[in-house]
């Protein structure tokens, strides 16, 4: 097994598998349903940009996508928050793969904003 190192391609996509078993693991209520459909919707976004970003012709094109990604992050991270503030998060388990993910969406959104300046300085 090689030591690649991980990029954003399989970090992104983790993170939205990741996602989707945990809000299989929140109780069934009308909010917990409601934050996990938005959280889903956000988590595998970012991943689908980053995709459709390599497709692009134009770096501003390429910048824009990266973009939504950044900003689907960030959603990510609010859902999360918000799920873990309104005491939807039980058990040590389930509340240590939270931080986790709730880490992960912010260091994704560090991750794409590097993305995004080294994109904008290299086009000058």
């Amino acid at each position: 097994m090689t030591n690649k190192k991980f990029d954003i391609h399989d970090r992104t996509l983790t993170f939205a598998a990741r996602v989707a078993k945990f809000v299989d693991g929140l109780p069934s209520k009308l909010a917990a349903i409601e934050y996990s459909k938005q959280l889903i919707r956000a988590s595998s976004s970012i991943g689908a940009n980053i995709e459709e970003a390599d497709g692009t012709l134009s770096k501003r094109d390429f910048v824009n996508k990266i973009s939504i990604s950044r900003r689907e992050a960030r959603e990510s991270r609010y859902w999360l928050r918000l799920i873990d503030k309104a005491d939807l998060v039980r058990g040590s388990i389930m509340r240590a793969e939270c931080d986790w993910l709730t880490n992960e969406a912010r260091e994704l959104m560090l991750i794409l904003s590097s993305i995004i300046n080294n994109t904008r300085q290299n086009s000058k």
